[in-house]
């Protein structure tokens, strides 16, 4: 075990909130803590400064994983040579002095230290975390809902739609007034997609237009439209997945569109772009 007196304070409570310290370490540093003031400020800006690296990493943790990088695994392929027949490349030992291994561990320690005491001591840092978690995602909502909707029609196959895609005229009726955006429905036959019918979900507590596409396979499609709330920053395409299921956004004339369908459908991307000139 690291002798901790010869280390800064800094480098001392680091160690003793990483649980990196002795029985008797802990107990001697907890009782200088119990008597020095300006070491119990410092290791609670060194506690706080570790806990909003912990949240913020749980944040990065939970985004959802680009559509193109779930793709680019799955098509990966195995390598074909065995790894244990490569040749390996001699392995060089690195075997450093008393001296050199303190030198680097204080050098580690220190800048350990200095991360946490700056992430501690930045003023905004509960600010930030807290207008992050608190902040409107109203398109987050949507596409969540969306998502969500999605997933149902995937576990109820037989009950896909309100309206059945041989009443085309109640369905152009009934979604334009619903909704309030005129449309029309993409014929996707080339693409081996058929037209199901539609139905009305909530988005962000809105109402909103899905048109339900199957295929031979069994996959479903579905193309879904609302009247934006208010103009999105670009109209481009964006490719987003969640779980099992792949979206893709685009927006037009006032209108916010999502194609979602199954995540390893490579040509989700491709498909977005003709309905968004046939819709």
């Amino acid at each position: 075990m690291l002798d901790l007196r010869k280390l800064p304070l800094e480098a001392q409570l680091t160690a003793l909130l990483d649980s990196e310290v002795s029985p008797e370490q802990r107990h001697e540093l907890e009782q200088r803590l119990a008597t020095d003031e300006n070491a119990r400020r410092l290791h609670e800006k060194l506690r706080h400064g570790a806990d909003f690296g912990r949240r913020r990493l749980d944040d990065v943790l939970k985004e959802p994983v680009p559509l193109a990088l779930v793709r680019s695994i799955k098509s990966t392929q195995p390598p074909k040579t065995p790894i244990a027949q490569r040749a390996m490349r001699p392995q060089v030992k690195l075997a450093p002095s008393g001296p050199q291994a303190l030198a680097a561990a204080l050098i580690l320690f220190v800048v350990g230290c200095g991360i946490g005491y700056f992430a501690g001591a930045t003023p905004d840092a509960d600010e930030i975390a807290t207008t992050t978690a608190t902040a409107p995602a109203n398109n987050n909502n949507w596409l969540g809902d969306v998502t969500a909707y999605q997933r149902l029609l995937i576990r109820q196959p037989r009950h896909l739609v309100e309206v059945p895609a041989s009443q085309a005229e109640e369905i152009s009726s009934w979604l334009t007034t619903v909704i309030g955006v005129p449309f029309r429905v993409p014929d996707l036959s080339a693409e081996s997609w058929t037209f199901q019918g539609a139905r009305i979900i909530l988005g962000d507590n809105r109402p909103v237009g899905q048109l339900v596409y199957s295929n031979s396979d069994g996959d479903i499609i579905s193309i879904c439209f609302r009247k934006d709330a208010q103009p999105p920053e670009t109209d481009d395409f964006k490719e987003t997945i969640k779980d099992e299921i792949g979206l893709v956004t685009w927006h037009n004339a006032g209108t916010s569109y999502v194609l979602a369908g199954p995540s390893a459908e490579a040509t989700l991307g491709q498909l977005a772009m003709k309905i968004a000139t046939a819709i």
